[in-house]
């Protein structure tokens, strides 16, 4: 079991899953975090799907499974290769831009961020087949209403986009002068009236680079590094946002596989970091992510019904699909935890907690503890067979001393070697 260090140091913000490429968008006062999805058997890249994942506070996450897959193209035949994509709303539709290595880039539609997604074209939205630059789009959309794609590796290009967002007018133009240190993975958007092109730098490692124009065409002036390049990490992939008065880049790392093994694999997960800009628009370097430290920016209400997937930490956790939606929390053996940080109890404090559970044989418990996996326990609860691991039963237990916020964990105890329980969701009365 990993310890969750994220008091002094930001980990990955995804651990049930392999994360990479992230693409956050920021709606309804939310951060809607779409990501590539590695495999956990990948040795190279092994991805067949794409993720969403949520947040109101920086720090823990909700896991909407995937949101797309390469099943949702009916002309792609290749069975691997959903590479990062990136989504993005205009007149109340959203719009998610997906290369699909060797096949071009689709483009693919939703009336909500949650999906479902569809692919209303039937064929590439670009596909220039002398080549396999067709990767990383990025897209924005200009204070005049134009919209903008770039992508590529490990040249750079860029299309205007039609009103559609699903067509485009023009050539597609090559940008003459990539910017310096350019390798992939360009994010481009404005901000105070300057732009900017975010990317992974010349691999390897790779860093995160920059580069600013006073135009939406360029041409483009390389700044520096976002983040440096450090042997710590092979690769990188920036998203860059700002979200209730500041600034955030996230990006990509190996530190859940280090956990693991130093072999390499790819098996990569998403951090953040808060980034500050200069006085004249420059940004200012951010260290490495593990010497970062990521604040909640609110507390976190537990008096709802809370989705088991919702964490800050919960290395060693799975998340999978119901059969008919949703997710839940699997494969969990004793002695694992779950945190969610910094939790609002409030003044008068949590009488009862309830949760939805599923066992088929012996089953185990949950300490509800406080702070840390050895806090102050506030409740235990004896999670019991129901007769299968899809029949959810709910099941509850007092709380005492629960008060004000708090970092809450769910440490599970049972019998070594089994598989103790599934949780669906919880909620504290």
């Amino acid at each position: 079991m990993a310890a969750a260090t994220s008091g002094t140091a930001q980990n990955p913000i995804i651990q049930t899953k392999y994360t990479a490429d992230p693409a956050p968008m920021v709606y309804n006062d939310t951060v809607f975090l779409y990501t590539t999805h590695d495999e956990d058997d990948a040795e190279g890249f092994k991805m067949l799907d794409w993720l969403l994942y949520t947040s109101t506070d920086m720090v823990n996450w909700t896991d909407h499974g995937a949101v797309a897959s390469l099943k949702s193209f009916d002309w792609v035949k290749r069975d691997n290769g959903a590479w990062a994509e990136q989504v993005i709303e205009r007149n109340g539709k959203f719009y998610m831009y997906c290369p699909i290595h060797g096949n071009g880039i689709g483009v693919l539609v939703s009336d909500s961020p949650y999906g479902p997604f569809k692919d209303p074209l039937n064929k590439p939205l670009v596909w220039q087949k002398e080549h396999w630059d067709d990767i990383d789009p990025t897209v924005f959309i200009d204070d005049d209403g134009q919209a903008y794609m770039y992508w590529g590796n490990p040249n750079v290009y860029y299309v205007k986009l039609n009103e559609d967002m699903i067509s485009y007018s023009g050539e597609i133009v090559k940008l003459a002068d990539r910017p310096e240190h350019y390798q992939e993975g360009p994010w481009v958007y404005k901000r105070n009236g300057r732009y900017y092109m975010a990317f992974a730098s010349t691999c390897c490692p790779e860093g995160i680079g920059y580069a600013m124009s006073d135009k939406a065409t360029g041409p483009w002036s390389t700044k520096g590094y976002i983040m440096r390049p450090t042997e710590r990490t092979r690769g990188n992939h920036p998203g860059i946002i700002d979200y209730k008065g500041s600034s955030y880049v996230f990006g990509l790392n190996y530190d859940l596989l280090h956990l693991e093994t130093f072999d390499h694999k790819e098996r990569r997960s998403v951090s953040v970091a808060k980034m500050h800009y200069n006085p004249d628009g420059t940004i200012q370097e951010v260290p490495y992510w593990q010497e970062t430290k990521l604040e909640q920016i609110e507390n976190f209400n537990p008096y709802r019904r809370v989705e088991a997937e919702t964490m800050a930490w919960g290395y060693g956790l799975k998340a999978e699909n119901h059969k008919n939606g949703g997710l839940y929390i699997t494969d969990i053996d004793d002695n694992e935890y779950l945190c969610v940080r910094g939790v609002d109890f409030g003044k008068k404090g949590a009488k009862k907690f309830s949760v939805s559970a599923a066992c088929v044989e012996k089953g185990g418990m949950i300490e509800i503890r406080l702070d840390s996996t050895e806090g102050p326990v506030i409740g235990s609860i004896s999670i019991l067979p129901t007769g299968g691991l899809d029949i959810y039963k709910q099941m509850s237990c007092r709380i005492k001393n629960a008060k004000g916020v708090h970092d809450l964990y769910f440490c599970f105890k049972g019998e070594k070697g089994n598989k103790l329980f599934n949780l669906d969701y919880w909620e504290f009365k």
